[in-house]
């Protein structure tokens, strides 16, 4: 059931010009076009015509998966309840590792010298998107290395990819979220020797870097390189060329393979190297 402030909101951004009848019918048809969350965590995103916002983020909770050797998110409750001055008062401290989540890879984090969380252009943080479904080939392997060809066989049906796009890659690994050992292929703390989930190949991660010059990719598992990995080439190929990647991303399967624009904005911290991300897509 959508939420009845989801239908407020709707019913206000209708022009006050059109007649009641007319705003009511475009409420209800708006409404029928609401993008349920899917295996996320968030309230339901909703329609704002003539685009509709799709969330692709994870929520922050105790439930958020983190990289073994990573500390994982603290909410420590400060208040919350009367404040004994006649008016409601919550607050909270948190804790958490720049790496965990939905969040932001920096191409600092793998590449010396390159862009921080906070000195990464927006241009190359809200851009048009395209989407890549490999999710057929990583039933067969869960260990798949996304290829060249996946883009190429993209581009057979759908036109070269544009130079500045953010390139999200489904791999179908957001539906095991939040079972860790399902998610990760091991729920024991500190333990990298059994992880098991797709990534970018290499060569795949220069394609897109230097023959196609995207500005930011992601996908939906906990590392653009593959689980299995202990060199991390994708990581430094797409640091070198200073382009973002966006990990631990769902409802990817609610995008079109092109024709949306992505809106990621991690938090700004400064010398960081990466950061909690909140990341849409604006589907036209």
């Amino acid at each position: 059931m959508v939420p009845l402030k989801v239908e407020l909101i709707y019913m206000n951004s209708i022009p006050q010009t059109y007649s009641r009848k007319a705003r009511a019918l475009l409420t209800v048809l708006g409404l029928f076009l609401v993008v349920t969350a899917g295996g996320c965590r968030p309230e339901t995103p909703w329609m704002n015509a003539p685009s509709r916002l799709v969330d692709l983020t994870h929520s922050f909770d105790e439930n958020t998966i983190y990289w073994p050797t990573s500390k994982s998110f603290h909410l420590e409750v400060v208040h919350k309840g009367p404040s004994g001055k006649g008016y409601w008062y919550e607050a909270n401290n948190i804790e958490t590792a720049e790496h965990g989540g939905t969040h932001m890879d920096a191409p600092v984090h793998f590449a010396r010298g390159r862009w921080t969380a906070d000195t990464i252009p927006l241009n190359r943080l809200i851009a048009p998107g395209i989407a890549v479904d490999v999710s057929a080939s990583v039933r067969a392997n869960p260990d798949y290395l996304i290829r060249v060809d996946d883009f190429l066989d993209w581009e057979k049906e759908n036109g070269r990819i544009p130079e500045g796009a953010i390139v999200l890659v489904r791999t179908g690994f957001e539906n095991r979220w939040p079972d860790k050992k399902r998610y990760l292929g091991t729920d024991a703390a500190g333990d990298t020797a059994n992880l098991h989930f797709p990534g970018y190949s290499e060569q795949a991660a220069r394609f897109l870097a230097n023959e196609r010059r995207v500005a930011a990719v992601g996908l939906d598992t906990a590392s653009l390189d593959h689980g299995p990995s202990t060199d991390f080439k994708a990581h430094r190929v797409f640091g070198e060329a200073n382009v973002s990647g966006f990990e631990n991303l769902c409802n990817l399967d609610h995008l079109p393979v092109k024709g949306f624009r992505v809106i990621a904005l991690p938090m700004k911290i400064g010398g960081g190297s990466g950061a909690p991300l909140r990341i849409v897509a604006e589907v036209f």
